[in-house]
């Protein structure tokens, strides 16, 4: 099949290195794939160079971009719809809010036999005023008509989305999002070693965020909960993997907190050495206020890292009380920071957890895997069958 991919832009994030290896796994499997981005801009890292690299075609289109403005969106449209019926896919898979719904329009504009779309986290959320809620939903409930298939990476975003009155069920599927899974060993690794670069020692326990240093990341509820963890466990060390816009503002808080001497920041890495990394921590912080699925809890147990999260959209599909981790209610703070100080105390039950979570989760996630659900949604709606119905309860 003949198969366009649109996003947005191919920054280093969730969203784009899911569409990067669905591209890849897609041409993997013998089909012709095309992918659609704006401009790469901000301070995130891109994927760019990986991009052009590849085996299938990439399609820059200068209108695409994240802000929105509406006569520049609408160019956008008609750009896309150019490409699209000068190359003619089977299919168009759109992801991200803003490119999912231009993409989407522009596909329909052009034509195309089918529309896909993954939900990644939801366009409208509770870290936006009540006027953006509303319009994106109803724009997301407008372009559902003419979708045949919406994918998400966890079942939440179908029940979000089903809440909102977008889509039918037999529109929805759940595809987790994929990485490579064969890179996240924690046997290729030297813990001590890694630690050793951040100037801790092995007697303390260190707990590691990856997150672009940013709002709504979960970094302002993120500071005060080290507060009360390390009052509680002095041997608590924090090691936050990323960058941001918003860096210095954190780095003043955590003076203020008295905590900057507790921080080692890596700056920007390569999502390579996010593995790495996560062999030199002994558990993971999620308090990011807005998700889909996070691939970095994920990853932290593939690399057998136990994890606490709150407990917000896709993260109870993967930390499991009692199984891969903790969750804390949104934004309670002190049942977060409890969670982080149960675990920094308990050496055993934070190896079982992670142990659990590799297990778990080592097929589920791979990128293959994904490649080969994916083209099976494909099939599905070209052949008019709901998608629904598909089974992916063992990966192929």
């Amino acid at each position: 099949m003949k198969i366009a991919h649109i996003i947005t832009r191919l920054i280093l994030g969730g969203a784009q290195e899911n569409t990067v290896l669905s591209c890849e796994g897609l041409d993997d499997l013998g089909h012709e794939v095309l992918l659609i981005s704006g401009p790469t801009t901000g301070p995130e890292g891109s994927l760019l160079e990986r991009v052009q690299r590849g085996n299938y075609t990439f399609v820059e289109t200068p209108a695409l971009v994240r802000a929105v403005h509406p006569m520049r969106d609408y160019r956008a449209i008609g750009a896309l719809a150019t490409v699209l019926r000068d190359w003619q896919p089977d299919v168009v898979h759109t992801h991200s809010s803003k490119a999912g719904i231009l993409g989407r329009m522009a596909a329909r504009r052009a034509r195309v036999p089918h529309i896909v779309h993954t939900i990644h986290g939801m366009s409208f959320n509770r870290t936006q005023s009540a006027w953006q809620q509303k319009l994106y939903a109803l724009l997301e409930r407008r372009c559902a008509r003419y979708t045949d298939a919406l994918v998400c990476v966890a079942d939440a975003m179908r029940k979000q989305s089903s809440a909102a009155g977008i889509g039918k069920p037999e529109q929805f599927v759940t595809v987790r999002s994929g990485m490579e899974t064969a890179a996240f060993d924690p046997s290729r690794y030297d813990r001590a070693t890694v630690r050793q670069g951040w100037g801790f020692h092995d007697e303390q326990v260190v707990v590691a965020t990856v997150a672009r240093l940013f709002r709504n990341k979960g970094y302002e509820q993120l500071i005060p909960i080290m507060q009360r963890a390390v009052k509680a466990a002095p041997q608590l060390r924090f090691v936050w993997i990323g960058d941001g816009a918003d860096r210095l503002a954190y780095e003043r808080q955590l003076k203020t907190y008295g905590l900057f001497e507790h921080v080692h920041f890596t700056g920007l890495v390569a999502p390579t050495e996010i593995p790495k990394l996560l062999a030199g921590a002994d558990l993971l912080a999620h308090a990011s206020q807005w998700e889909g699925l996070p691939r970095a809890v994920v990853q932290a147990l593939l690399m057998q890292r136990a994890v606490v999260s709150f407990d917000i959209d896709g993260a109870p599909e993967v930390v499991l009380p009692g199984a891969t981790g903790e969750l804390a209610p949104l934004n309670d703070l002190d049942a977060f920071a409890a969670a982080l100080v149960k675990l920094a105390n308990d050496t055993a039950l934070r190896e079982r957890y992670g142990t659990t979570g590799r297990a778990r989760y080592l097929l589920e996630f791979d990128h293959a895997v994904m490649a080969q659900r994916l083209a099976q949604v494909y099939d599905a709606v070209a052949n008019r069958r709901p998608v629904a119905k598909l089974d992916f309860s063992a990966p192929r």
